[in-house]
């Protein structure tokens, strides 16, 4: 017997571009952009131009000439993010973060308190409405998968319960880009085998699905065709890496201001560690060079930091053996992320250089930031520099 549909996922409609129209009312009920060179978001009347995240800005304005561009403005995404997921955890203690705007919940032990898990959807996606002035799609099933689905189906700012008993009826009907881990490769492989629905992935044996896809994507997807996900809600889940980008537009760019946007987007990502009172011990640097083909560039450190001179010294190593290929091919992205994330507390204490007035230096920007805002005070490389920032290295799930 299949036990209830208890578990929500929520997802904020078009977050960023929504916070946009939150904060700015004349920007309410007209097409959106956020983000100039790549489409970071895109507002609802946007999409119905067709107008995609990550698709280029030049592209994105030919489709929908008259639509509002604006930067991104990282730091009030993030506030309305913590506002959203302080509801989230005052409705359960059982919350798993997919992304900046996206969360399962398990409710199923809230019935003889708050309600059923629909009526503790209802009331969350009233509550981010009221509190926090932003739309929410929630879906509710008996898995997580289903749950994500749901959601998916539901928006915008819908509300769609999965009951255990239509389970089939709901899913087997849908296009095979709405399996969670189905892109646009994989969505191309099924589709040359005819294989265009859920349904019939599902009819498929195992080791058919496997030859076609690989055994571990074969096997994870037929068995979410087939209504398998044993996955439970998991709150000890933490972010495996941050990240930052800079989308750089299609102009050559210099040494000197290669080295500025490196600087930025490593000092707001320390600053992000030390927030979290995370370590992190591998540096990625990110590139998109001038014929669209990318690359990424690595190094893991002996023992783990949240030094900002440490990560840049890093970085800049990283980015100036790359410096050939920018040279030849040209930049229109660059990005940092930081992974193997840790707790500052398990950090070994460090041997003999001494960092102290690196860190004091840390904490003291850190400190006046915190209580004159971001943009309050610059490292000397950044003076009299454009300020802007980019996007997390993953664009918005939206």
């Amino acid at each position: 017997m299949r036990g209830e549909a208890t578990v929500l996922h929520a997802d904020l409609d078009a977050f960023y571009a929504s916070v946009e129209q939150r904060d700015a009312p004349e920007l309410r009920g007209r097409p959106v952009i956020v983000g100039g060179g790549v489409v970071l978001a895109a507002s609802y009347e946007a999409k119905a131009r067709g107008v995609r995240t990550a698709m280029g800005g030049r592209q994105a304005l030919e489709l929908c000439p008259d639509a509002v561009v604006v930067p991104p403005r990282m730091e009030a995404y993030s506030a309305a993010s913590r506002d959203v997921f302080a509801i989230f955890r005052d409705t359960t203690p059982l919350v798993e973060g997919l992304s900046i705007d996206e969360a399962f919940l398990e409710v199923g032990g809230l019935r003889h308190i708050v309600g059923t898990p629909e009526q503790v959807a209802v009331r969350l996606r009233e509550r981010v409405r009221a509190e926090v002035g932003l739309a929410i799609s929630v879906g509710v099933a008996r898995t997580k998968f289903l749950a994500k689905v749901a959601s998916a189906v539901g928006k915008p700012d819908g509300l769609l319960v999965v009951e255990p008993e239509r389970e089939e009826e709901f899913l087997l009907p849908l296009p095979v880009e709405r399996l969670w881990g189905v892109g646009a490769v994989t969505a191309e492989k099924l589709h040359r085998y005819g294989i265009r629905t859920v349904g019939q992935l599902a009819e498929l044996e195992a080791a058919t699905a496997e030859r076609m896809l690989g055994k571990a994507v074969g096997t994870h997807l037929h068995a979410l065709a087939r209504l398998r996900d044993p996955r439970p809600v998991d709150t000890t889940r933490r972010r495996g890496s941050i990240g930052s980008q800079r989308a750089l537009g299609s102009r050559p760019r210099s040494t000197e201001e290669l080295d500025l946007f490196l600087t930025q987007i490593i000092d707001r990502l320390a600053r992000r560690l030390r927030d979290g009172d995370r370590v992190c011990r591998t540096v990625v640097l990110r590139l998109r060079f001038g014929d669209f083909t990318k690359a990424t560039r690595s190094r893991t450190l002996g023992s783990p930091t949240d030094r900002t001179a440490i990560l840049l010294t890093v970085a800049q190593t990283l980015l100036a053996a790359a410096r050939p290929e920018i040279a030849e091919r040209g930049i229109t992205l660059i990005g940092i992320s930081l992974s193997q994330l840790d707790r500052t507390e398990n950090m070994q204490p460090e041997l003999p250089i001494d960092w102290g007035d690196e860190q004091r230096l840390d904490t003291v920007l850190d400190t006046l930031r915190d209580r004159f805002g971001a943009a309050s005070v610059s490292r000397a490389a950044q003076l009299g520099r454009d300020p802007g920032w980019s996007s997390p290295v993953l664009p918005e799930h939206e």
